[in-house]
């Protein structure tokens, strides 16, 4: 939309967290150049399934200029350099200490454009006895306890995308728009530093605080919320699943009198507040799915609807791919057009218009063009 257009971003970044908070800012009109290696953005090689393509890499990187820069060469530090003192926003996810090695330390680099902001994406944040350690994904969703409160009965498991990843790319970008918004008043930019595992360590305060406070161990559950009850899947007569999700004591009441054509148990002590329900969950989910396996999926989602009771199905890869409320957007790519799922939010009704997935080093020479200094400035 526009929204950044004058605004320039360097990024030394690969993967996901970095990606997609340069992406997130090159959707809203920045010029964002990405800085890769001669082999490229090691998220290009994940998979060769969208047409050739990665889909983390199409996905994270419409819209960027792709530049290939050897940072041990002096002669490429100096093209880095030049596009730093004119950047608006510098982000790295290098390994722990790598940034500082060559110079790019936030002190030094905003030394030289006070008006710089830099962002700093690691693993685990850059004091403590973690600090140097290397981070991925699934690491984090293991050492941040999201595993452990993820999975069923039978054991742990990965959620199902890269949510640490997402938490601080998400993390990172409402930062960095702070940032850009408290400079039109300071003309001072201000350093960013954001963890894989202290982003989701965030979004984990309800079941640490639960533990903490209150002694309880988030149990897993599946399908099934923790601590509201009923709120999880159950099967109908054709084997289709449907997920129920009753909020509140009127959605209980209505749930009990129009659906399970039971009026009783709205009264029953066993499920007198939502407490006593998830308390016995056991019991409540066995009578609910007694009810549910007389009635087609398509009967119980008519009765659920017309008690205003929110419901769902269960959908598959093939059901999200084919859903009714799907938006798409179109990128192009260097092997041709792709439709993606459409962002979260519209503004004033309208989808974004993506750039196009950069082929790697594709805008090397315009870049280094632009950005190497004359050779007064060098001998200066």
């Amino acid at each position: 939309m526009g929204d950044l257009s004058g605004i320039l971003v360097v990024s030394i970044e690969q993967a996901v967290a970095a990606p997609y908070l340069s992406g997130r800012l090159a959707e809203a009109g920045a010029r964002v150049i990405k800085i890769e290696r001669d082999q490229g953005d090691f998220a290009r090689g994940y998979d060769r399934l969208v047409h050739g393509e990665s889909a983390y890499f199409v996905w994270l990187n419409r819209g960027k200029e792709s530049v290939c820069l050897d940072l041990k060469s002096p002669d490429d530090m100096a093209i880095l350099t030049e596009m730093l003192d004119r950047a608006d926003v510098f982000i790295q996810n290098l390994a722990p200490g790598a940034a500082d090695r060559l110079g790019l330390s936030p002190e030094t680099l905003r030394g030289r454009n006070p008006r710089l902001i830099t962002v700093t994406i690691n693993g685990y944040g850059d004091t403590g006895p973690y600090a140097e350690r290397k981070a991925y994904d699934l690491l984090v969703q293991a050492e941040s306890g999201l595993s452990a409160i993820t999975g069923n009965e039978a054991g742990t498991a990965r959620v199902g995308v890269s949510v640490c990843d997402i938490a601080t790319g998400m993390t990172a970008h409402q930062a960095v728009l702070q940032a850009l918004f408290a400079r039109q008043r300071s003309g001072q930019g201000r350093h960013i530093s954001v963890s894989l595992f202290h982003a989701l360590a965030d979004w984990m305060n309800v079941p640490y605080l639960q533990y903490a406070y209150g002694g309880k161990v988030a149990e897993r559950q599946g399908l099934r919320h923790p601590t509201i009850a009923p709120y999880g899947v159950f099967a109908a007569a054709d084997g289709k699943e449907i997920l129920l999700s009753i909020q509140n004591e009127r959605e209980w009441v209505r749930l009990c009198e129009q659906v399970l054509d039971a009026p009783a148990l709205a009264t029953d002590p066993r499920f007198a507040s939502n407490s006593d329900r998830v308390a016995n969950r056991p019991e409540l989910d066995g009578i609910v799915a007694e009810t549910f396996a007389q009635f087609s999926r398509d009967e119980i989602f008519a009765r659920l609807s017309a008690a205003d009771i929110a419901c769902g199905q269960v959908s598959s890869l093939a059901d999200l791919a084919e859903h009714p409320q799907n938006r798409y957007v179109e990128a192009d790519t260097p092997s041709g057009p792709v439709r993606l799922l459409g962002p979260g939010a519209l503004v004033d009704g309208a989808l974004p218009q993506y750039g196009p997935v950069p082929a790697l080093g594709q805008h090397t020479d315009a870049v280094r063009a632009e950005f190497t200094p004359h050779r007064d400035e060098q001998a200066g």
